[in-house]
């Protein structure tokens, strides 16, 4: 998770919400994401996507059984799909995501039994310092659209 809260950082240094990804196969990491929607101006850009478009190319296969995703935050609908479509084995959660997440926390996309495949879930993994770094982030944006709006008027 660790390496993830990396990636996480350079989101939050494009000003992108810090969000990040690693995946891992027998150990070691065969892939790397962080969030881009805006600066690439792609809503398909999450941090889970590009790691699994990643770990496929490395891989040779669409297939990523045996690999393990670790994410700061919870997966949204499409990662979460994207995920029971790539047959990843498992997936680390730092922390959840209450408003839009479907690991749990809205619906659990990773293990509805009606699906072909299902993902092993554990989360709260460095949870508080995930966590922080998100509230940190809305704080500071919160912060800079207010000052925008003060210094417009």
């Amino acid at each position: 998770m660790k390496e993830a809260i990396k990636q996480a950082k350079k989101a939050y240094a494009l000003e992108e919400t810090p969000i990040g990804c690693v995946i891992v196969y027998e150990g070691k990491i065969i892939s790397r994401g962080y969030n881009r929607r805006n600066t690439d101006k792609n809503p398909l850009a999450h941090a889970e996507i590009t790691a699994i478009r990643k770990a496929s190319r490395k891989m040779g296969d669409w297939r990523l059984e045996g690999c393990t995703m670790y994410v700061t935050l919870e997966p949204c609908q499409m990662c979460a799909g994207a995920i029971v479509q790539s047959r990843m084995d498992r997936v680390v959660i730092g922390c959840m995501n209450p408003k839009a997440g479907c690991a749990g926390s809205i619906l659990n996309l990773l293990q509805m039994d009606r699906f072909n495949h299902q993902a092993q879930i554990t989360a709260g993994v460095l949870e508080e310092e995930c966590s922080s770094l998100m509230k940190q982030f809305f704080r500071e944006l919160r912060e800079k659209k207010k000052k925008a709006k003060k210094n417009s008027a």
